[in-house]
């Protein structure tokens, strides 16, 4: 069961800090130069389990050759630098194609842009060479003019080829830049960790992303997608999810293994422009499509003119019409002044339906622009789509790319032969060689958390789950003010709010006959849904004598309605009125229970506690007053890089229980991960965050300063560990010392990732790992305190652990008791 997103409490909380000026600099936390700690011991709680898990073991066999690191540069005859991205990889094809023997027959691996790694040297330091490609808009050869055509080029078109050239010199320099030592990867797997180490294991990755390239896949990071129809899967809009293929090597407990994982992205749908123009934003005619929209959405998107088999990059759209915009500047003179329409029906003899209406293709150059008819230009295949997905293209995207345990076996398994890594020059003359089989290992599952509700009954969940049949909630609220809004006509207000609050008596809330109902006029319905939230709103205001405990909502869709961002928004930040959206299909006690459970816990009310939280007797937490933190920080859309990230955190409040929590939130500069207002001096007072979750633990546990302080942090990578215990635990410091320069608290601060691709699966049985299934060995780091834990029940596709890293602790837990409090607080 979930926790709530938005609890408040029913305890007045002290009031949120002013706004602070943008010319307001948080202080700069000292090095403190922490790094994560080392694991102490291993836990032994729990039933044990068999396992297998999607890691490959590999064999590191001896060699006395280490990797070399050198830095390509690429450029024109001109001397002007080459955007290696699209061709370096052909580029440096055609080198060791053309100068084996100048190279000593080495392969190498190239990273696309400017590294370039070999096992053993290169014969000298410093190379250069120049080779000659053909065309490289194209991956086909060049036949005709750049419009295309069925048969020899007209003189026009020679005369404008000259700008769009068949062939290109290119001049390749590759200077030795570092010696990676082989034997750092040896040295990590004995828990000897370096730099050196995640140099040596990034050529290694390198070389999996260029055996992937060679393929033909589309990269995208470790993650490598083949041009396979049966990959793809429609999610409307004109986006397909294409599923693909994670691959990277990790250092464990258990040596050097193979991470291979399934893994998805979202491509353009390939096919004609103009389909996907229509799909994308949802019209039904050419006549209705945005076409300045439709510039932002094409722009340096590739197609293939179906006249020439050609491809290019789309760097625009003509401004006029196909027949109104003319041909060109330069070229023949008996077709410059043609429109582009007539130029393809009078001299290409292509017959054109309907791009005469619309603008043009523009893939040419600003100065030097060259228009091909929409209707001739197809989308090509494993292209990204990079904007934001809708609400409905999300749930289509989890919905049809969601495997279960044994489908993604079979599929990772077939990946890994399709791989052919053992095949590979490169990791063979790593001395590399890859096991096919899935590693074993052995898990625990804890047992439950007892739980307690109403009348100080206790109980125990089944496979994560529970539910409040016949039992009362532990603190449960009173309901006097409170209205329903309806935006829905299929729903009976009568009975729905009769049955919720004879419900919500079984369950201990008292909840009175609401103020009143509003229904939606039906004039509004077809408006877009900010206006339709403004008049309810206004509609409410002038209404209510006062404002609401509590507003029920009633939407017209289950899922992704467009009523439930902006409603959401106006009630959070203009009204501050709780609110809960329903969109009831069918309604009977169950459904209206778990509805009761989460508006009891958004009115400051509990449904159940941890049984040790009641006692108390939860170990290292009960006997010392201890904060509990959850922090992360939300990046938004990553198409706009001007949006400022949101960073919050959670704290717990009301010591000895660890069940109830506030929330504080900051927005920060675009991007920043790391928080950087957990302590914020300002004219010789601290506006940060952390003093205002310090301040409320202290009022609500009736005058207690947490002696211990447990920190949570989600969203950061391995790379970032440092990061977080060197700057954001140095500020949470510094805000304590703020408070009382003699307060001293302790502090264990652990990361939790849910963004990795470690998978388990059971070896006897096609299902998931059960609930409170736990992991130390085998797969974990070498040296780090590390574990995985699967603490809710997968009811769904296959389970994904979440990865908690220990970075450090004064506390002190046991192993054993550390994981149980975090599979305790999975069910708070």
């Amino acid at each position: 069961m979930e926790p709530p997103n938005d609890v408040v409490s029913s305890e007045k909380l002290p009031p949120p800090p002013a706004v602070l000026p943008d010319n307001v600099v948080p202080l700069k936390a000292p090095s403190a130069n922490r790094v994560p700690m080392a694991r102490r011991s291993l836990a032994s709680r729990g039933t044990k389990l068999q396992l297998q898990t999607n890691h490959f073991k590999v064999r590191l066999a001896s060699t006395k050759e280490d990797f070399f690191h050198y830095s390509v540069s690429i450029m024109y005859e001109d001397g002007t630098d080459v955007d290696a991205k699209n061709v370096g990889r052909r580029i440096l094809d055609k080198v060791h194609e053309t100068y084996s023997s100048d190279l000593n027959g080495k392969y190498f691996a190239y990273d696309g842009e400017k590294s370039l790694f070999t096992i053993g040297s290169l014969p000298r330091n410093k190379l250069e060479f120049t080779v000659v490609l053909d065309d490289v808009s194209s991956n086909r050869k060049l036949d005709s003019g750049d419009f295309g055509g069925h048969g020899s080029p007209s003189e026009g078109d020679k005369k404008r080829s000259r700008g769009f050239s068949r062939s290109k010199t290119y001049k390749v320099a590759i200077n030795f830049a570092a010696k990676i030592p082989t034997q750092a990867i040896a040295n990590a797997l004995r828990g000897q960790d370096s730099d050196q180490f995640q140099e040596a294991v990034r050529v290694l990755d390198i070389i999996l992303r260029q055996n992937a390239a060679k393929q033909g896949c589309l990269l995208v990071r470790q993650s490598f997608f083949h041009n396979e129809p049966r990959n793809f899967v429609e999610i409307g809009g004109g986006v397909v999810g294409c599923r693909g293929f994670h691959s990277s090597f990790r250092a464990t407990q258990g040596g050097l293994s193979l991470n291979v994982d399934v893994s998805t992205t979202m491509l353009v749908k390939p096919g004609p422009v103009m389909d996907f123009l229509l799909e994308n934003q949802k019209v039904r005619h050419p006549d209705s499509i945005n076409w300045i929209q439709a510039k932002k959405t094409l722009k340096n998107l590739r197609v293939k003119a179906t006249n020439s088999n050609l491809e290019y990059k789309i760097t625009g759209l003509s401004v006029k019409t196909c027949k109104d915009q003319k041909n060109g500047k330069e070229g023949d003179p008996e077709t410059v002044e043609l429109s582009v329409y007539q130029y393809f029906d009078e001299h290409r003899g292509i017959k054109l339906e309907y791009s005469q209406h619309y603008p043009c293709i523009n893939v040419g150059k600003p100065k030097r622009p060259i228009y091909l008819p929409i209707e001739l230009c197809l989308l090509v295949s494993l292209q990204r789509y990079t904007r934001s997905l809708s609400s409905l293209q999300k749930a289509s995207l989890v919905e049809k790319s969601r495997q279960k345990p044994q489908e993604r076996k079979t599929a990772l398994s077939q990946a890994l032969r399709k791989s052919d890594y053992n095949a590979d020059p490169l990791l063979l003359s790593s001395g590399i060689s890859i096991n096919g089989d899935f590693t074993e290992v052995q898990g625990r599952v804890l047992a439950p958390p007892k739980l307690t509700v109403g009348k100080n009954e206790n109980f125990i969940p089944r496979n994560g789950r529970w539910n409040f049949n016949n039992k009362t909630l532990v603190n449960p609220t009173n309901i006097e003010r409170w209205a329903v809004v309806n935006f829905s006509a299929r729903c009976n207000l009568t009975d729905l709010c009769r049955d919720l609050i004879r419900c919500g008596q079984m369950k201990g809330i008292m909840i009175d006959k609401p103020f009143r109902t509003f229904e939606e006029s039906p004039e509004f319905r077809n408006n877009p849904a900010p206006v339709r939230v403004e008049n309810m709103v206004r509609l409410l205001m002038s209404s209510l004598p006062a404002a609401p405990q509590f507003l029920l909502c009633i939407l017209p869709e289950r899922k992704n309605s467009k009523l439930y961002g902006p409603w959401k928004k106006a009630n959070l930040t203009e009204l501050g009125v709780v609110t809960q959206c329903i969109a009831p299909t069918r309604v009977n006690d169950q459904y209206l229970t778990n509805v009761l459970l989460k508006i009891n816990a958004k009115m400051g009310g509990m449904n159940s506690l941890l049984s040790i939280e009641h006692s108390p007797s939860i170990p290292m937490i009960s006997q010392v007053p201890t904060l509990i933190v959850g922090m992360d920080v939300s990046h938004g859309s990553t198409t706009r890089s001007d949006l400022p990230s949101i960073a919050a955190v959670v704290s717990s409040r009301r010591w000895p229980l660890i069940s109830r929590y506030r929330a504080a939130v900051r927005t920060q500069s675009p991007k920043l991960e790391m928080i950087d207002s957990l302590f914020k001096k300002v004219d010789a007072k601290d506006e940060g965050i952390f003093r205002e979750l310090l301040l409320d633990f202290y009022h609500s546990s009736e005058q207690r300063k947490p002696a211990q302080i447990i920190i949570f942090r989600d969203g950061v990578s391995e790379s970032q560990f440092n990061q977080v215990l060197n700057i954001e635990l140095e500020q949470i410091t510094e805000a304590c010392k703020f408070l009382d320069a003699n307060w001293s608290p302790k502090f264990t601060v652990v990361v939790a990732q849910k963004n990795h691709h470690t998978k388990f699966f059971q070896s006897n049985s096609p299902d998931n790992v059960p609930p409170g299934t736990v992991i130390d060995t085998g797969i974990c780091h070498a040296k780090n305190n590390d574990f995985y834990m699967c603490a809710h029940a997968g009811m769904i596709g296959t389970t994904r652990p979440t990865h908690y890293h220990v970075l450090y602790d004064e506390i002190g837990f046991s192993a054993d008791d550390l994981q149980e409090l975090v599979h305790s607080l999975s069910y708070v």
